[in-house]
């Protein structure tokens, strides 16, 4: 089985985009704020959504089950204050969770949580409670920069991340260090400088605080999307400033609690990520529909088809291949690995 970590409703029907802009409207003080209710969406819409495009390309490109929430960018915690992101994160999740419940073969949900700036990261536990215990996710999404590229956030290591931790744990629910839109005027490309620079800045985060968070919650399971930003090319300097801060070896405090997914999209990129990060670190993904939607001119296919990357690999045997493919999967996300079961998968 071939299970992909990392997919966002990217394509979801046309009226909840709509909808979306109202909210923002009413979040900048332009006319009044839209009912919930107003929203609809047939199951017909929501086939139709997800058959002309992550479906249709799974089966092209071989993969069984998705891992699938809320589109990234649309999260856009910095719009409104706490209320507008605890709709709109209830919407979406109902969205993704409605998809895993018409598709329940193929896609698993993940969940975002309602965060906002400035707002105690605990406030986002009740949604997290709703979203495990009556949409069954099996993951979710934590933004570290709910500011939008302010970063006016306690880093992820901070105490007062803690209660939102405790309750990961006591689900077995690994998180996705995932942000979302940006504001800043120099930093304006969502999935490209704006999530690569997030992606390095939660990891050196982790390298700070990294001894003492684990130490503290030992089976918390944090995943740095998109093959973890510059972890591959420049181990050798995050090493180094680890021992420069009087931490212990890299290694020691970070492999058993931090993952990194397989969103690179040439071959070297993949050859490089599984040389340094420990085989039982890589889970597939290939973050689909997301941010490279092209076909490559030089290779004749889609950038973000990364199952042709870690097939080709030399770094694997078969037998880790599958690791990746699957068996990590099952071990990081206990509640993905359960719900398979349950289905005989």
């Amino acid at each position: 089985m071939i299970i992909d970590i990392h997919g966002h409703y990217t394509t979801a029907p046309a009226p909840v985009g709509a909808w979306r802009d109202l909210q923002v409207a009413f979040a900048k003080g332009e006319g009044t704020a839209p009912d919930p209710a107003s929203l609809s969406v047939s199951d017909d819409q929501i086939r139709e959504s997800i058959e002309n495009n992550q479906l249709k390309l799974m089966n092209e490109r071989g993969s069984d089950i998705t891992v699938f929430s809320p589109r990234a960018s649309f999260m856009a915690h910095h719009i409104g204050d706490l209320e507008v992101s605890k709709t709109w994160a209830r919407m979406c999740n109902d969205l993704v969770a409605r998809v895993s419940q018409l598709f329940p073969e193929r896609f698993l949900m993940g969940a975002m949580l309602p965060q906002s700036p400035g707002e105690d990261p605990a406030t986002s536990i009740p949604e997290l409670v709703r979203a495990v215990e009556e949409l069954g996710a099996v993951t979710v999404n934590i933004n570290p920069d709910p500011s939008a590229g302010r970063w006016t956030a306690p880093a992820i290591t901070d105490r007062s991340w803690y209660p939102l931790y405790e309750k990961l744990v006591e689900y077995e629910i690994p998180a996705m260090i995932h942000v979302s839109s940006t504001c800043m005027p120099n930093v304006m490309h969502t999935t490209g400088d704006h999530y690569l620079n997030a992606d390095t800045t939660a990891f050196m985060q982790l390298i700070r605080g990294g001894d003492t968070l684990f130490r503290d919650f030992p089976d918390l399971k944090l995943v740095i999307p998109h093959g973890g930003g510059a972890i591959p090319y420049h181990w050798g300097r995050f090493r180094g400033l680890a021992m420069a801060l009087g931490k212990p070896e890299l290694e020691e405090y970070i492999w058993n609690n931090v993952f990194v997914d397989t969103c690179v999209y040439h071959q070297p990129g993949i050859d490089l990520l599984t040389n340094i990060v420990p085989v039982d670190n890589v889970l597939f993904a290939s973050e689909m529909i997301g941010a490279v939607r092209d076909i490559d001119p030089r290779t004749g296919h889609y950038f973000d088809d990364t199952k042709r990357y870690v097939d080709a690999t030399a770094n694997f045997t078969d037998a880790q291949r599958q690791q990746v493919y699957e068996g990590n999967a099952r071990r990081v996300y206990p509640r993905l690995d359960r719900a398979l079961t349950a289905r005989g998968l």
